[in-house]
This record gives C-alpha cells, structure tokens and sequence, in this order.
C-alpha cells in the first residue's frame, strides 16, 4: 500500500499575506450569491457593515489564539488544552460541520452552473468532474493546497470591479437607498442578519492550519484586513443589486449576482458570465480541498492513528466516501422546496463562527491561570 506524505512543511511558515488571503477567500465564497435575496431592504447595508466590525472583534479573539502557544504545536496544543478524548470528539463533530459546509458549497455551486451554463447535464456528473480536480490539489498536499490561494485570489477577486457599471444603470436612483432607516423590523430581517454572520463565518477553521501559519504580532492586521476586504465586497455587490433591481424585486430573484451577470456585455467575450462563474470554480475546488485534507487528518485523529503517514488507498476512499455522501445530500435535501440543508449550514456557520474563538479563548485563559 502507498504511504506518501500531505502534511509535511518543507519551507518556513506562510506569512500576512497568506492569512489575508485565506480569511477573504474563505468568507467569500457561495453566500454572496444569494445575500441580496435575502437582504432586500436598503437599511441591510447597517447590518453587513454593524456585523462586519462585530467580526472583526471576533478575529480579535481568535488572534489571541494565535498568540498562544498552543496554537504553535498543533494537535498537541489541542491535546493540552483539552485532553486527547475531548480532541477525538471535537474531531467527530468537526467532521460534521465540515461534511455540510462543503456539502452546502459544491452544491449551490453545482445549482447556480447547471441553471446558467450547462442546464441537460446531471448535476452528479458535475460532482464527479469536480471532485476528479480537487482530489488532484489534494494530492499536492496542505502546503501547495495553501500556496494555491494566491493563484485564487488573484482570479477571482478583481471580478468585483466588472460590477460598477450596476451602480449606474440608467433607471438607477438615489431612492433605491432608502429607507435606510428601519420602519418596521421583521422575521426576515432577523434572518437577514444571520445570514450576514454565517457569510462571515470561515476564518475559524484556520485553526486547524495554525502549524502552516507564521505566528506573529501581525496575525491580528492580517486577520482585520482580510475581513474588511470581506466587508467591502459584500456591501458593493449589495448595494449594485439594490440599484439594479430595487427592494421592490430583489427578492425575485434566486440567484441576484449571477443573474446580474448575464448583462454584461465584451467585445471580445459575448457570456461574461460563463467566463466568470468557470473561473469562481477554483474558490471552490481550493476551499473544498483545504477541507478535505482536514478531513483526512481528523479521520486519523479519530482512529488514534494520528502522525502516521497517510496512504493513497486511505484518501481515495476518504473522497469516495464524502462524494457519496453529497449525491445523498443533492437528491434528498437540496432538491426540496425548502432547502434544509442551507437553513442548516446559515445556523451552523453562525455558530460556528461565534462560539470556536470564544471557546479557545477561555480554554487558553484557564490553562494559563492553572499553570501559573
């Protein structure tokens, strides 16, 4: 049986930019494309802005983790903190939480392809060809998956900025802004909200990459701007949808971005948007391979076999496996009219996303107050 390695760290640890790039990237990714719908009204741009910073406290937190040095050794940090039982059952759980998220990802991806570009093709089918690249990227292992944002990033991020010509279409008002003070407040604005926290959600799973991440005074800067990148894009793309459509029809609208999309028009390229949505598609293969890794690490902590060296037969199995298990997802849960399975990962990414800072947090205090 073939033992290779995917964990091993050959060069010195990745620095700010990395960790700027990893916390955008990872919050800017499928919700975005359907935030509009869900937002609608125009005072929603307090909310994106009012959660932006509580995330941002929130990354303040999860810095002080980083700081620590537990954070430096890893599994045994982990192990320190909270005992090697405890590890194994946060390690079930995290499988879980990541099982939907990247069941939630691949999905509403596949969803917003086969709907805009290719509508006769199976949408397991897709699933299959996906998951044939991102097992590729996985195979490279986690420092070439982590080196790889940098090629995501860059295309993918200036997208952004084929969306300015929406902020001035020629039925476009100020009035679209307004009321951007609340007259009356609804369920659907509570769940506006927490779509907006779930969005932001992401950058908590960098725990489990501390070891590839250099651990300086400068997390916490880099932790802050990759989250006000985050922030920007998601209240530009908001605001464009709000003078495109309006808040009388944003709601109409399933997928408001891709839609938006359609319009654009290039001399050289007639579907912008199949170019765009195609290229997004690499946000998605290096997010859902990052995932996997930790999956694959997770299944040894789980076992007890953790730092023994990985097989191929073990990985193509773990793929298999979780490749299954979203098919089983598509045609039982995501086809339904109302889609559990989003609702689902809207509250587990909010909850995610607050509890683990403030749990390490506190785990590290304590530790710290018991060994003085």
């Amino acid at each position: 049986m073939s033992v290779f390695s995917l964990y091993d760290q050959k060069e010195s640890p990745f620095g700010g930019i990395y960790v700027i790039f990893l916390v955008n990237r990872l919050q800017m990714i499928y919700f975005f494309l359907i935030m509009p719908t869900y937002l609608v009204y125009p005072y929603m741009v307090w909310g994106i802005l009012a959660l932006g910073i509580v995330s941002h406290l929130n990354l303040l937190i999860l810095s002080k983790w980083f700081s620590s040095d537990f954070a430096k050794k890893g599994y045994l940090g982990f192990v320190q903190l909270f005992g090697q039982g405890m590890v194994r059952i946060f390690a079930c759980v995290g499988v879980f939480l990541i099982l939907i998220k990247i069941s939630v990802i691949m999905l509403g991806y596949v969803e917003v392809y086969h709907q805009f570009i290719f509508s006769s093709v199976n949408p397991n089918w897709l699933i299959l060809f996906v998951f044939i690249v991102i097992f590729y990227i996985t195979y490279q292992g986690m420092e070439n998956t982590i080196r790889f944002v940098v090629i995501v990033f860059f295309f993918t991020f200036w997208a952004i900025g084929l969306f300015v010509p929406f902020l001035f279409p020629p039925i476009a008002a100020l009035h679209d802004l307004y009321p951007l003070i609340p007259v009356e407040w609804s369920r659907d604005s509570w769940k506006g909200l927490l779509l907006i926290w779930s969005a932001l959600s992401g950058p908590e799973y960098l725990i489990l990459l501390a070891t590839w991440l250099k651990p300086n005074n400068k997390m916490k800067r880099n932790l802050a701007i990759g989250n006000a990148v985050t922030v920007f894009e998601y209240l530009f793309l908001f605001i464009a949808s709000l003078f495109y459509y309006s808040s009388n029809f944003l709601s109409l609208s399933k997928f408001p971005v891709p839609n938006m999309l359609q319009y654009l028009e290039s001399p050289v390229f007639e579907r912008v948007d199949i170019l765009l949505l195609t290229l997004h598609w690499l946000l998605v293969i290096f997010v859902i391979a990052i995932f996997m890794l930790v999956i694959f690490r997770a299944k040894g902590i789980i076992m007890g076999k953790w730092g023994k060296n990985p097989t191929l037969f073990g990985l193509v199995l773990s793929f298999i496996v979780v490749m299954v298990f979203i098919v089983i997802m598509n045609e039982w849960f995501w086809k339904s009219e109302q889609n559990l399975l989003l609702e689902l990962q809207i509250w587990l990414g909010a909850l995610t996303y607050t509890v683990v800072p403030f749990l390490l947090y506190v785990a590290v205090r304590l530790k710290e107050r018991v060994n003085k």
